[in-house]
């Protein structure tokens, strides 16, 4: 299948490890021209080297964290006069931490509700005048589940992209627009890896996960370059889970 990506461009933060750098590499396996953002410029370089090395257009790296207050705005400037335009925008920077206590302090959850939602949202805001121009856009939101079963202060951001998102779906598609998520199960990742050991991945592939085994980003990152593409037009608001059917609630 003719994805119909070569020659457009796309924004991926996020992207030294992980999902982010499989979406990354499979965008650019499509002929597309990227700008990648994180806060390791080591590894966007060698992201760089490996893309250009599979005959990919050298993307343009820029290191920033996420967190500073001007970073939206002034990423996607750096991205625009990169780039020309970003027609596609994968917001992938984020991240949980362990639950809290009731009475955890205020700035634990808003390092929380601000890396995982308001920037996602700053950022979107302020690349999505140019999608309105030229009439055609793709957000791709890797999010997270939203069914709390602690108080992660991740957790309610994540609900609150979703929210967001069908939201922001109903008011661009005249305008070409679609806004997507992803939130992803068990897949390999620096995280995942220091988080759980191999015997609690075992058990839990055994005991939870119905495919018997945690996921690898390459097998969400081929979701995400498909919803990015313009054979995806008419999927728009929804949030489609790539877990290897983890999640137990039907809808």
């Amino acid at each position: 299948m003719d994805l119909q990506l070569k020659g457009m461009t796309a924004l991926v933060t996020g992207a030294s490890t992980g999902i982010g750098r499989a979406i990354a590499g499979g965008l650019a396996a499509e002929g597309v021209k990227l700008c990648v953002a994180a806060r390791r410029r080591n590894l966007l370089g060698a992201l760089s080297r490996e893309i250009v090395a599979a005959g990919g257009p050298e993307p343009l790296a820029v290191e920033i964290d996420i967190m500073h207050g001007d970073a939206p705005a002034r990423l996607a400037r750096a991205a625009r006069d990169g780039l020309g335009h970003i027609g596609i925008l994968v917001n992938c920077a984020g991240g949980s931490r362990p639950p809290l206590a009731i009475d955890a302090s205020e700035e634990e959850w808003e390092h929380a509700m601000t890396l995982n939602f308001i920037r996602v949202r700053q950022l979107t805001h302020a690349v999505l005048p140019g999608m309105i121009e030229r009439q055609w856009g793709r957000i791709i939101n890797i999010t997270g589940k939203s069914e709390p079963e602690r108080l992660i202060a991740a957790t309610p951001a994540k609900a609150a992209v979703h929210a967001w998102s069908k939201g922001l779906s109903r008011e661009v598609g005249r305008h070409g627009i679609t806004v997507n998520c992803i939130p992803p199960g068990r897949i390999m990742s620096e995280q995942i890896r220091r988080k759980y050991s191999e015997e609690y991945r075992t058990a839990q592939s055994a005991s939870e996960i119905p495919v018997g085994r945690y996921g690898e980003a390459e097998e969400l990152a081929c979701l995400a370059v498909f919803l990015a593409s313009p054979i995806a037009r008419y999927i728009t608001g929804a949030v489609l889970p790539v877990d290897g059917g983890l999640r137990r609630y039907a809808f």
